[in-house]
């Protein structure tokens, strides 16, 4: 059986990034038994200045992108619905805040030594959009690393310390080199880059171009 990469950039402050991965994983049932996948999660903060208080979404959004807050609002409840429709808990998404995600990733990246990332990321997800809580502070992450079954002490003195902030900004910088700079960004194999949220057929169709490629060389 054919192995291929997948590394995933993404940020738990990103609904598309939750909801690309949904989609991910309805592309690897459909190829399971057929392609061999490593699933390699990296790192992306969208609010890399934002100050530790953070900032109402949706103040954040309509200045982010200069629209006004009744369209901006709209265009939340759709992505809202969007998730919903694939299981993903959204109900907190117009309560959150836009909130800075580094030290979210130091502990994500510890979990990956712990082969628990994705159900970390996954708790994430649903504790900033499904609770509108900060996926950042060490209370959040303590709870969240317990739920999966990692160790609640050493995930909150991760958080409050900077503990693999060098592996975190190494990784930043070299997916933004290969030409990351909006996620979600699904690569495989190191070679082809596939911007945004893409429905399953689509990666399917993507992961079985590679093998066939992958044969041939």
């Amino acid at each position: 059986m054919q192995k291929v990469r997948i590394d995933l950039v993404s940020d738990v402050a990103c609904p598309w990034c939750a909801i690309g991965y949904l989609r991910l994983e309805q592309a690897l049932e459909i190829v399971d038994g057929e392609i061999d996948v490593e699933l390699v999660w990296q790192p992306f903060e969208l609010n890399p200045d934002m100050p530790p208080e953070g900032e109402p979404i949706l103040e954040h959004l309509c200045r982010k992108y200069g629209k006004d807050a009744a369209s901006m609002a709209q265009s939340q409840r759709e992505i809202m619905a969007v998730a919903e429709e694939l299981g993903l808990n959204f109900r907190g998404a117009l309560e959150r805040r836009a909130n800075n995600t580094f030290a979210a990733h130091r502990v994500l990246a510890w979990a990956g030594t712990q082969n628990l990332e994705t159900p970390l990321q996954l708790a994430l997800f649903d504790a900033y959009f499904g609770e509108a809580k900060n996926p950042a502070d060490p209370a959040v992450l303590r709870e969240k690393a317990i739920k999966v079954g990692l160790d609640g002490d050493t995930a909150e003195a991760i958080a409050r310390s900077d503990q693999y902030a060098e592996e975190v900004r190494a990784a930043e910088q070299r997916f933004m080199e290969a030409g990351v700079n909006a996620v979600p960004g699904l690569i495989l194999d190191g070679r082809y880059l596939i911007s945004g949220a893409q429905p399953a057929d689509v990666l399917v169709d993507a992961l079985r171009q590679v093998v066939e490629e992958n044969a041939n060389r």
